[in-house]
């Protein structure tokens, strides 16, 4: 057996960010039949305040996607009814996400099961272990976001 060293670990724990990001796609694609996206995005609409709609601009930093990633989404769930895309008031060249009552009637119907995944989810948490996680990722998604590398030399292709 080898011995691990302290190098390991940002490694181990960086794979295992990756597969836990992972096992949550499947898992809530499996048990709430939507993706982690489109439940991210009708839990920011259904937010308070967002009733009129959020830009999709400030939807794209919120969720922290790519524009291209939640433009695909967004046209699935304009297609599924859930959401649509009007003209901003203030700028015509924006378009506000607003979340159809259709959409609103399928997040409502989806509570129970989203409490029960997440009561599943952290079984084995106390509420000092969740608040403990919730701070340490909040803490390195901050860290992570303030990253700049010094830029490398790519090889030459061969």
């Amino acid at each position: 057996m080898t011995q691990q060293t302290s190098g390991d670990i940002p490694n181990r724990l960086f794979f295992r960010l990756f597969q836990t990001g992972n096992v949550l796609q499947r898992q809530v694609q499996k048990e709430m039949g939507i993706s982690t996206v489109q439940w991210a995005v009708l839990g920011a609409l259904s937010r308070e305040g967002y009733e009129d709609g959020i830009s999709f601009n400030e939807l794209t930093e919120y969720l922290v996607v790519s524009r291209q990633n939640l433009d695909g989404v967004l046209k699935r769930m304009e297609r599924d009814g859930h959401v649509l895309r009007v003209p901003h008031p203030d700028d015509r060249r924006a378009r506000l996400v607003q979340m159809t009552m259709t959409g609103r009637d399928f997040w409502n119907s989806l509570q129970s099961r989203i409490h029960d995944f997440y009561a599943q989810g952290l079984d084995g948490f106390s509420f000092d272990d969740s608040v403990s996680l919730l701070h340490f990722l909040n803490k390195l998604q901050g860290t992570l976001a303030g990253i700049s590398l010094e830029p490398t030399e790519k090889p030459a292709p061969q």
